[in-house]
């Protein structure tokens, strides 16, 4: 069984206005704490499939596919570095994002399912680092899709770093 990092927020968006944002799988790297670009893989850049790659500082990067995509609503991403599993210190990892229409409101749920290498002992040692890491990620989503103006000081204000590999 999986451990899960989650957290809700509220949008001050109509539920089709964060879904055109959250679709739009480009813009992680606006709220998404350390992320510095994002290129595509060759193929579909939305619906199950669609695959990128999110830039980190440092020349890090990690691998996003879509497995699960709800339109309208929500989808999950796998997360792995290439074609081989989760990187360290992950067994296996997924992020996924719901939407929640409330009245002329959306409510947003990120989830992190994941498992470690060192087992339940390491989980449990890094359960609270990795809610936290959500709920800030939850946060600057929010704050990015309800002012447009980017969370992160990490990101390159370049198109280049988010485009088509």
């Amino acid at each position: 069984m999986p451990a899960i990092a989650s957290h809700s927020v509220f949008l001050d968006l109509p539920p089709q206005a964060a879904w055109a944002k959250l679709r739009d799988l480009s813009l992680a790297p606006h709220y998404v704490p350390g992320l510095t670009g994002c290129r595509f893989h060759p193929g579909a850049m939305e619906g199950v499939g669609a695959s990128r790659r999110v830039l980190r500082k440092g020349g890090q990067y990690l691998d996003e596919s879509v497995v699960q995509w709800q339109e309208g609503t929500g989808f999950v991403l796998r997360l792995h570095k290439g074609s081989n599993d989760s990187p360290f210190p992950f067994r296996q990892a997924s992020f996924s994002y719901a939407l929640k229409a409330e009245g002329d409101a959306t409510r947003i749920t990120l989830q992190m399912s994941y498992s470690l290498r060192g087992g339940r002992l390491f989980e449990g040692l890094l359960a609270k680092a990795f809610n936290k890491v959500v709920q800030q990620i939850a946060e600057n989503l929010k704050a990015f899709y309800e002012t447009g103006r980017t969370q992160n000081p990490d990101i390159a204000l370049s198109t280049s770093n988010i485009d088509v590999a």
